[in-house]
């Protein structure tokens, strides 16, 4: 059976380096699901290979098309989605797709495929370390900074809604814990 595996959290918590980890595992056969998006690349990124970038207009005629699997209005204006024809053409090539997604879209795609789907939430040790990281970063303004704190708070309230919560206070552990997590569940 095709797997789902989704990695949700806030922004700065540290999904993407724990995803990167597992991809680089032959032995889990993984496949990242590369997410649409209506928002404006951001510096190196390409169309294709970190998201799929499409103006909101060309979002909006997807979603009346019934393309997504699930899809979201993260912020006013910008959305998020994860095209049904992506998860598809990465099933057809035999591999279990791994999914960096917000928290809303992460719990939407567990609800329609339960039985295939392991969601796990990587929590950042505290808020005041997720500011640390996301201003460490340099990639984001003032304002922005403070929108993804707010929506951070809002994102650990729902963990308790996932699989499996992976604190990520330190770094190899998280790696490893999700390794395990995950090749448990492809076993299965």
């Amino acid at each position: 059976m095709n797997k789902l595996i989704i990695f949700s959290a806030p922004s700065g918590s540290g999904k993407t380096t724990i995803v990167r980890h597992l991809l680089s595992l032959e032995k889990l056969n993984l496949a990242f699901s590369i997410s649409a998006t209506s928002r404006a690349p951001r510096g190196t990124e390409e169309h294709g290979k970190e998201y799929y970038f499409l103006t909101a207009e060309d979002f909006k005629d997807k979603i009346g098309q019934n393309a997504f699997m699930e899809w979201e209005e993260v912020y006013a204006g910008c959305y998020y989605g994860t095209l049904k024809a992506e998860v598809e053409r990465l099933w057809a090539m035999g591999k279990h797709v791994v999914f960096d997604i917000d928290v809303a879209g992460g719990l939407r795609l567990k609800q329609q495929y339960p039985e295939q789907t392991l969601a796990i939430f990587v929590q950042p040790p505290s808020l005041k370390v997720l500011e640390e990281r996301l201003r460490n970063r340099q990639t984001e303004t003032e304002e922005k900074i403070q929108m993804r704190l707010a929506k951070a708070e809002q994102e650990m309230a729902t963990a308790k809604g996932f699989d499996v919560i992976i604190k990520n206070d330190d770094l190899q552990q998280a790696l490893q814990e999700a390794e395990r997590v995950v090749t448990e569940f492809i076993g299965r």
